[in-house]
Parts: structure tokens; sequence; C-alpha cells
């Protein structure tokens, strides 16, 4: 026993170091493919490897001579294949390592704006996507739609998405208390395992919270109820109190309770009370034949 155990190489800090960090990236990695399409391609890849293996010590020499000339392209095609999990990885370690600085200058009238702009979203049964930008800037997508630079106001939002207001159709993206950009094009998710229940707008909500650290709160068309899309996953079905106070949980800023707009009176809201650009029935963001969540 003796003599077997001085065989194994000792082991030093820096070697335990090194184990931990592969370990820790190889479980992240498994994680954020958990539940995706790259699971399966991950599986596939493993049997090939498995297949070359043998081939190797089986002295197949055809399949070893096919194994080396397409190993230096194979390294490639992961990094092609696996593309969307390396750039999340990158991603979450980055926001790990750096402070939450999209929490900061986020102004408390703010959550009030978008909740009771969402209150009455859901009341109209009006769609609606709003975003909100936190450590990773979302230029490439601001840059896709109408830029704004304005200060967010429950007004405006309602205004923005009335279904005769040309910028209805897309998604508004808000950094910090401003009102970046409207009618934005977002990456819609390929995740397979989601609802299909889920239309264009809520899959474009998760899309963007799945590539960013973002915030999207999204209200459906078909049936007035808010959901609130974060690192890839939806809450559904929330009212005005639910969703301010996960404000104030992700943007780690606390906010009171303020009063909601006037409630509906057969079917549309008092546009003498409400002001001007809050009367709408119908939905806006994106095409609304897609977005059923019955």
């Amino acid at each position: 026993m003796a003599q077997l155990l001085s065989r194994l190489p000792t082991l030093s800090l820096l070697s335990l170091v090194d184990i931990l960090v592969v370990a820790v990236l190889i479980y992240e990695f498994l994680v954020l493919i958990r539940g995706t399409r790259a699971a399966p391609m991950l599986v596939g890849v493993g049997v090939l490897a498995l297949v070359f293996w043998a081939a190797r010590v089986g002295e197949l020499k055809t399949v070893d001579w096919i194994q080396r000339t397409l190993l230096p392209y194979a390294i490639f095609a992961l990094i092609v294949v696996f593309q969307s999990e390396i750039r999340h990885l990158l991603a979450k370690l980055g926001r790990t390592i750096t402070l939450s600085r999209g929490s900061h200058g986020f102004a408390r009238e703010a959550y009030d704006d978008i909740v009771l702009a969402a209150n009455l979203f859901s009341q109209n049964q009006t769609g609606a996507l709003i975003v909100i930008e936190r450590e990773i800037g979302l230029r490439t997508h601001i840059e896709s739609g109408v830029p704004l630079d304005a200060r967010l106001s429950y007004d405006l939002l309602a205004t923005i998405f009335r279904p005769s207001a040309p910028l209805h159709d897309g998604a508004v993206i808000i950094q910090k208390d401003r009102i970046a950009a409207a009618a934005c094009f977002l990456p819609l998710s390929m995740n397979p395992v989601l609802s299909t229940q889920l239309g264009t707008r809520h899959r474009a909500a998760i899309g963007i919270t799945e590539e960013t650290d973002a915030i999207a709160v999204v209200v459906s068309e078909e049936t007035g109820a808010v959901s609130l899309a974060v690192a890839g996953n939806i809450e559904r079905d929330l009212n005005a109190e639910e969703l301010r106070q996960r404000l104030s949980e992700l943007l780690r800023r606390y906010v009171p309770a303020a009063a909601l707009p006037t409630p509906i009176t057969n079917g549309t809201l008092d546009i003498a009370d409400e002001g001007p650009g809050r009367g709408s029935a119908r939905g806006a963001g994106y095409e609304s034949e897609v977005d059923r969540e019955r």
C-alpha cells in the first residue's frame, strides 16, 4: 500500500485550484445546455468521440486516419455549434466578476411607470413588450429600432403601444430611466421545452433574457396576462403588486406601492380620467396571430 501511495502524484495547491476551475467550468457549461437543443448535440459528440477512441484502440486504420484528418476542423465545428452556450457562459462569468451597474441610476418613479403601464395594458388587453437593460448592453438591439432617448414615463409607454401608433410593433428598450428606442427587434428563443402556448412576443422576451441579463415585461394581447422574463425563464400571470415586487428584487431597489389606474368600465378605460393615449382595447408589439396564451 505504501508503494502504491508513493506512486501517486503529489497534489499542490496550484493543482487543486486548476482542478477546481476546470470542474466549475464543466459544471456551468452543463447547466447552461441542460434542457436546450445543445444537450442532444453534446451526447452525439460524446458518441463520436467514443467511436474514434475505440477505432484507435482497435487499430482501425481508416477510421483512425479520418479522425486525425478531421480533428483540427472538428474543434472549430464545436465552437460554431455551441457558440450560443459559450456566449452565455462568458456573459455569466462577466456578470459574476463585475458589480451590478445596471441597477444604479434607475429612478424610483421608473418602477411605477412600468408597473402602471403594464397594468393599463393588462386591463385593455394591449400587447406590449418592455425590456430593461442591466449590465450587458443592448446597443445592437437598440439600433434595430427607432431611437428615442426620451425620459421614461407612463404616458409615453401608453402612447407608444397604442395600436394606431407607428412604433407599437416591436419592443421598447429602457436604459436606466430613459427609453432608448422603440419598435426594436429581439431574438426569438429556440428552447424546445417552452410551452407551445407561448407566442412570438413571449418567445422574444425569453430570447433577449437568454442572451443578456436584461429583464423583459410582456403583456399578452389575447388574455391581458402580465409576465416577467429573466435569465431565460418566464413568470406568468403576475398582478401589479407582484410585478412591482419582482422588479424591486431584480433591480435591487425598494419601491413603495402606488395607486393603480382607474378600473375598467364596460371593457374600456375612461380616457378623460386616464389621460391621452390610454383607451385602446387592442394589442401591439409582435404579430398577434401567433401570440396566443390560451
